[in-house]
């Protein structure tokens, strides 16, 4: 009998796809290269079997098997499956986000001439419609050169189109559309080790006369000890042939090793000492004990770890880390952002040594590759990371913390959709593990389920040392600018506050949620906002580029926060014409240049998503920030997270009560979180912490609850309203989003799923919409949607897939509708 294998790919289409296995047998989780759609794709093996396929198919071949075992374990791929099932998202989709490898696949697109193609080339039948297109006569001679260049029928990279034809990736694009050419992606197995050259001392070897370069090059390898990288080499300012020449002579003989690895980390040298001793208060001991009598009996077990801001969370994690790594078993330590990755791994290193590996996003392919590979061989135990590292493959996994587990930078904005705090806490039952959420501001869904004992709830209400929680003090701005008739961006209290600040010699933080200088250019005349031509956003306006800013573009422009769209600042309206130009609303750059005017001797450093892009930038901003080179910080929500400089005392907030005003039921509680969290960076140390936020919502409960650090206060208030209207916790959700770039295709879509949810007359699910996204137009995309509400998950996915067949019936693109289950952006 035929033997075929069922092979999950990374394609948004809610099936596997039948392949005949015709040489090496794959196993059931390895990783296969198959050939679909024109391409060639990495797919995972699901099955291996002889079951006949339907008369009339035949199934096309496996090229290339991967992995001679299973790739995934089968804890994963059970959770795979999981996901898949209650995202309502492709098992493909999933599978691929969970394998970091994309760097041991090299992917390749080549170009053929198609049919068309040849007819145009030989009989010139589209030379006069080609003429009447858009295309200059210039770039329709470079068509025609690339088609006589692929006259032979061979397929040629775009390298080598771009130096026969002069011909770019946009034009190439434009022929296929037009079915000139035919263009193939192809995948194909790629060495992803990270190796170096290393230059080696030859013992004992007889020393012809050498030149000065000759010399020095030994010289300095003698003095470390006869090895050193080559890269390190190219310092000492001699020319490479020098090296060549002393290996022609024997000298020196040039060695391939692996790459070492940069874990990073910042931090204090009595930080990294105090992670490691673990010496822990009463409160702390408490903690530890339920957590580790919850491992050494076994078997999964939530645990809700609710601590204030600076009562020693970490010190907590880590000492449980250590209970697992001495019962033989693994740890995995997630955290919301890239940004926090490097305090936390120089604690771990500093504990744990060469027991920990790091995973996150702003790895290299190469260098993800390299860990994970590590984290499945065993020889980390101890992993830190991103959402993402969820997925990694830890041998014998017997512990998972959450760090600040309410930040919704947990939730995936692509597909798979997955949330990494709820797929955190099904890995750890599959695992049969324990599993920790810690947050001092805990989502309401997790608190819920504290409340109904699903998980057991840790309190943690002081902080280290007795020391107090910061003194909060609310500045009413109504009443300020009534006080001064100017609208300033910081208020006189702040002011005064900082310059205090300073003149003891401590830190200040100042937390200002919005990137660039200004958030809306407007036209005085007409009123006309300056919105992106890809999305129905104002462009932010960004200054000159600051000392601070080390990724910036000189000059001035208007930016677009979504797609990254870029233009010049216009000296006209575009609409009316108008010289009159206003920019309002103050981001952190513009905070940073006033600060930079009241405070000329202030030492000031800016962090958001302009000043911190690389990987290294965090780390250097940080380092200085600890050792007090900066000492007054401006940011963005950046700076709220999880941060322990013992040297700030004040804490200042501008402007981040603007939420309260978004279309968004989970507004009131994101406030809150962003005052507690940022006013837990203040009094950390020796020294007490004072926090000034200035609002134009004094009176609202979430603003007066984050004030006076009450937490069970809030959550009290806020579950009314979450009750009253059958939102989370009291309620599942669902938001499915329709998109096309054509607005008829994405409203006629629309229309046809909601007469579908009016016909089926669903009683236990909710349904709003359909309706405009919040933001119309994303990245020239239309989007509209709907939002499902139910009382439980299983008769909400029910609909779900109910639903997305009948799209398919209609013929409605899988690709073009967004099922996001458990949402928690609804823009």
């Amino acid at each position: 009998m035929p033997l075929f294998c069922d092979v999950a790919l990374p394609v948004p289409l809610d099936q596997t796809f039948t392949y005949a296995v015709n040489g090496v047998v794959p196993v059931v989780g390895a990783r296969v290269l198959v050939p679909f759609s024109g391409q060639r794709l990495m797919g995972v093996v699901l099955r291996i079997h002889e079951d006949a396929l339907p008369e009339g198919i035949e199934a096309k071949p496996v090229q290339q098997v991967l992995d001679e075992s299973a790739l995934l374990p089968d804890e994963l791929m059970r959770l795979a499956a999981w996901i898949a099932q209650y995202y309502v998202a492709p098992l493909g989709e999933v599978l691929r986000g969970m394998m970091p490898l994309a760097a041991e696949v090299k992917r390749q697109v080549f170009y053929r001439i198609a049919e068309q193609g040849r007819k145009v080339l030989y009989e010139g039948a589209e030379r006069g419609s080609s003429r009447r297109s858009r295309l200059t006569p210039e770039e329709q001679n470079r068509e025609y050169a690339v088609l006589n260049y692929l006259e032979s029928g061979e397929q040629a990279k775009m390298s080598a189109l771009r130096s026969a034809a002069q011909a770019n990736k946009a034009l190439l694009e434009g022929m296929v559309r037009k079915k000139w050419l035919v263009r193939e992606a192809v995948a194909e197995e790629r060495d992803a080790r990270r190796l170096e050259r290393v230059a080696v001392l030859v013992p004992e070897a007889r020393l012809p006369k050498l030149n000065d370069n000759q010399t020095a090059i030994l010289a300095e390898l003698a003095a470390v000890g006869g090895r050193m990288r080559v890269r390190d080499l190219r310092e000492l300012q001699v020319p490479d042939s020098t090296l060549g020449t002393l290996v022609k002579r024997g000298l020196v003989a040039i060695e391939e090793v692996a790459e070492a690895f940069h874990m990073g980390g910042v931090g204090s040298a009595q930080d990294k000492k105090h992670a490691h001793e673990h010496a822990l208060n009463e409160a702390q001991l408490e903690a530890l004990g339920t957590i580790a009598a919850a491992m050494t009996k076994g078997g999964f077990q939530p645990h809700l770890l609710y601590g204030v801001t600076g009562s020693g969370k970490t010190t907590v994690y880590f000492a449980a880390m250590q209970r697992a790594l001495d019962a033989g078993q693994s740890a995995l330590l997630l955290v919301p952002e890239i940004g926090l990755t490097p305090a936390m791994t120089g604690q771990l290193v500093a504990a744990f040594a060469g027991e920990v590996a790091l995973l996150h996003s702003q790895l290299t392919p190469d260098e993800r590759a390299e860990q994970w590979h590590r984290i499945r061989r065993g020889e980390a135990r101890v992993v830190v990371g991103t959402r993402s590292a969820v997925f990694a493959p830890l041998v014998n996994l017997g512990l998972i913390i959450v760090d600040e587990e309410h930040d919704s930078s947990y939730k995936q904005e692509d597909m798979p959709r997955y949330h990494g705090r709820d797929v955190a806490v099904m890995r750890a039952k599959f695992n049969g593990a324990t599993v920790v959420l810690g947050s001092a501001t805990p989502s309401l869904e997790s608190w819920a389920n504290s409340e109904k004992g699903r998980y057991k709830r840790i309190e943690m209400l002081t902080r280290v040392a007795n020391r107090p929680l910061p003194l909060v003090e609310l500045v009413d701005m109504r009443q300020e600018f009534q006080e001064t008739g100017q609208d300033q961006i910081f208020c006189r209290r702040l002011v005064e506050e900082v310059q205090a600040t300073l003149d003891r010699g401590e830190q200040a933080i100042i937390l200002l949620n919005r990137r660039g200088y200004s958030f809306v250019a407007m036209c005085r005349s007409c009123g006309e906002k300056i919105e992106c031509e890809n999305c129905a956003i104002s462009m932010t306006y960004h200054k000159l580029a600051s000392r601070t800013d080390l990724h910036a573009q000189p000059g001035e422009r208007l930016e677009c926060h979504y797609c990254g769209f870029r233009r010049a600042v216009p000296k006209t309206c575009p609409k009316c014409q108008s010289e009159h130009l206003y920019y309002m609303g103050a981001g952190s750059q513009q905070g940073e240049e006033r600060l930079q005017e009241i405070f000329p001797n202030a030492r000031i450093g800016r962090m958001d998503r302009d000043t911190v892009r690389g990987r290294g930038d965090m780390e250097r901003l940080l380092t200085r920030l600890h050792g007090g080179e900066i000492n007054l910080l401006v940011g963005t929500q950046m700076i709220a997270k999880g941060h322990d400089i013992h040297g700030v005392t004040l804490v200042g907030v501008v402007g981040a009560d603007f939420a309260l005003g978004l279309p968004d039921f989970r507004a009131a509680e994101r406030v809150f979180q962003l005052l507690t969290q940022v006013s837990g960076r203040a009094g950390r140390g020796e020294l007490s912490g004072k926090v000034l936020v200035q609002t134009y919502h004094p009176d609202h409960y979430a603003i007066q609850f984050a004030a006076k650090h009450d937490y069970p206060g809030f959550v009290a208030k806020e579950m009314q309203y979450r009750r009253w209207m059958h939102y989370p916790p009291f309620s599942v959700l669902a938001n499915v989003l329709i998109q096309s770039d054509k607005l008829e295709e994405a409203t006629a879509w629309s229309a046809i799923l909601g007469r579908w949810f009016q016909l089926e007359r669903l009683e236990k699910v909710r349904v709003l919409g359909p309706a405009a996204a919040p933001i119309v137009r994303l990245k020239r995309i239309f989007r509209y949607h709907f939002v499902l509400k139910a009382e439980r998950r299983q008769v909400l996915g029910e609909v779900l897939r109910r639903m997305l067949t009948h799209a398919a019936s209609e013929g409605i693109p899988r690709r073009s509708l967004t099922v996001d289950v458990d949402a928690v952006n609804l823009m």
